[in-house]
């Protein structure tokens, strides 16, 4: 993937260069016909803090008003959220913008469930393109006038997926390891994606979708809680093409708590592996892509990056390179201890340079999160009691200075309501592993095992975040 990226730099093949694109123009004749129908989806649950943002940037998007459809799609179960975003719909339209609320009496499926629901609209049917927004994305202006033109000129292309950047990521040490590894994640997986195979999983939000793809490939469906992996995986098998933008960003928000944070890693990690589970044989009997993008597809995409990473982090910098301490006899190399790791890491850690001082905090965080991960995916895996669990993600409105809304302050939980066990344990038996090496060893191993150790018992005591 490093080597792809380092080849697209350097030839500068950028993709305008590669697909067809031309800037939207004025005619005089059709006036504003010559403009597709866009329709913008905004899936919200109680989204207190940031529904305004994600309300009022789209409804911002340069476009002709009579060619854009701003499509609400509100779960929300609070009535005075539902009120609130019900009155700032109503503002907007008063302004001019063709802006629908849509509510569901149930929120089965759930984000997927919304999504498909808000398709079944008559209006949905006038539109050629889909632009999807999460409640805390904030496109620019221009975001349409650059991410449509590739859909328009190029007829093999069924998504347009633009870059997250992140306007909380200074917020505290933990959103700043978020902001290195999804970074990587733009920079190297989907730039690499875009440019080898044309495919890619979609990112759920910051895109924009070719509505004739989304029907051939049967639309959502709420079989996962990946509902855009399903939907970017069923499209690429019917020989539809992906194309990722790095230029474009559009603005979102980290989760800032630990909490938060783990539930969106354990949703992550076991949707992908669900998917995988279900999907594998339809890939291998998928008769309309090459071989060659099948077993990308199935060894690349989902095996190594979705499961595998996992398990060998977890297991084998927590659990075997530790317990290697008790038995002499046992040699682990010290290429697959230091050399390999290292090599990884500095890529990982180039996409975002002014956080380069931090890879160390870095690379023992993700270890601690490689253990949430490798839970929720052998969850995933099998079909666990908890592999549809949806929690959605708590948005702080970070990226206001000044708060629209007064916050709703929850009383402050004591230590003991804070601990969580899982690393608790982790941590003391890591602990126990340095302290012997540090009294029976003949290694310096036990420099990095209390310093993991230390990172497992400050995530337990929930010292993490804000």
């Amino acid at each position: 993937m490093n080597i792809v990226v380092i080849y697209v730099k350097l030839f500068k093949r950028k993709p305008e260069k590669i697909y067809s694109w031309e800037a939207m123009q004025e005619d005089l004749e059709l006036g504003d016909q010559n403009h597709p129908m866009v329709l913008v989806q905004i899936p919200m649950y109680n989204e207190r803090e940031v529904f305004q943002l994600s309300i009022g940037a789209a409804c911002r998007l340069i476009w002709p008003l009579d060619r854009l459809i701003v499509q609400v799609l509100d779960d929300s179960t609070d009535p005075t959220i539902m009120e609130m975003v019900s009155m700032e719909c109503v503002k907007w339209a008063n302004k001019g913008i063709n802006i629908k609320c849509e509510r569901r009496d149930n929120r089965n499926g759930y984000k997927a469930g919304a999504l498909k629901q808000g398709m079944r609209h008559s209006y949905v049917k006038q539109c050629s393109y889909i632009a999807i927004f999460d409640a805390d994305f904030q496109p620019d202006p221009d975001y349409l006038q650059r991410a449509v033109p590739f859909l328009i000129h190029n007829p093999e292309l069924a998504l347009v997926q633009a870059r997250w950047k992140f306007v909380n990521a200074n917020k505290c040490l933990m959103t700043r390891m978020q902001e290195m590894s999804l970074n990587y994640h733009f920079m190297a997986e989907q730039e690499s994606g875009s440019t080898r195979h044309a495919f890619f999983g979609f990112n759920g939000t910051a895109g924009v979708w070719r509505l004739l793809a989304m029907e051939e490939a049967g639309g959502w469906k709420d079989r996962t809680t990946v509902e855009d992996m399903d939907l970017a995986v069923r499209v690429g098998l019917h020989g539809w093409k992906f194309v990722f933008i790095h230029d474009l960003a559009v603005k979102s928000e980290l989760p800032s708590q630990f909490k938060a944070f783990r539930f969106q890693q354990h949703r992550w990690s076991c949707g992908p592996a669900n998917l995988f589970r279900k999907m594998t044989m339809e890939i291998i009997h998928n008769k309309r892509v090459t071989i060659w993008k099948k077993l990308y597809v199935i060894y690349s995409f989902f095996f190594v990056r979705k499961i595998i990473v996992h398990f060998f982090t977890f297991f084998f910098y927590c659990v075997i390179l530790p317990t290697s301490v008790f038995f002499h006899e046992v040699h682990i190399p010290t290429w697959s201890t230091m050399y390999v790791p290292f090599l990884i890491t500095l890529f990982n850690a180039i996409a975002t340079p002014r956080s380069f001082y931090l890879v160390v905090f870095w690379v023992l965080f993700e270890n601690v999160m490689a253990m949430h991960r490798t839970k929720g995916t052998f969850i995933g895996l099998l079909e666990g009691g908890r592999c549809n669990e949806w929690v959605v993600t708590e948005k702080l409105g970070d990226a206001l200075e000044t708060k629209l809304l007064p916050q709703v302050r929850k009383p402050r939980n004591g230590i003991l309501e804070r601990v969580n066990s899982k690393e608790m344990m982790v941590g003391i038996y890591i602990l126990c592993c340095a302290s012997y090496d540090l009294v029976f060893g003949n290694t310096l191993l036990y420099i990095y095992l209390y310093m993991q150790a230390l990172a497992f018992i400050i995530s337990g005591v929930g010292f993490v975040g804000t």
